[in-house]
């Protein structure tokens, strides 16, 4: 099996996001670049990006916002799509932000679209 957030997964996540193809994404979710650092991991803490919907190793430079989350939170809320574990996270300060905002705010009422609910369940499997 393969390590969650480890290179490894990275490179399978990428297999799934290529084979998933277009992802019908609604315009709040598509142009959302976040940046994510996940803290409490077997490989220390582990850079990543959401970007366009997608998932990516390292850290973007377009994100102009950066979030720190343990690896419960990402799993909750990133690919569970669990918008009440994302507030209960942010007020309990289990997601520290700093940058935009706003991109925040969009994200509490967007809406993933079919195809990129079904990838990220793949990616839930392997994680």
């Amino acid at each position: 099996m393969t390590s969650f957030l480890s290179d490894a997964w990275f490179d399978k996540v990428a297999e799934l996001t290529a084979a998933a193809g277009d992802l019908n994404l609604p315009p709040a979710l598509a142009g959302i670049v976040l940046n994510l650092v996940v803290t409490g991991t077997e490989n220390g803490n582990v850079e990543m990006a959401i970007n366009g919907g997608k998932l990516e190793k390292g850290l973007n430079a377009n994100a102009s916002t950066k979030l720190t989350l343990n690896t419960d939170v990402l799993k909750k809320v990133f690919l569970e799509f669990d918008m009440n574990a994302a507030m209960q996270a942010f007020m309990s300060g289990q997601i520290k932000a700093e940058g935009d905002m706003t991109k925040l705010m969009a994200l509490q009422t967007a809406r993933p679209s079919a195809e990129q609910k079904a990838l990220f369940q793949q990616v839930l499997a392997i994680a």
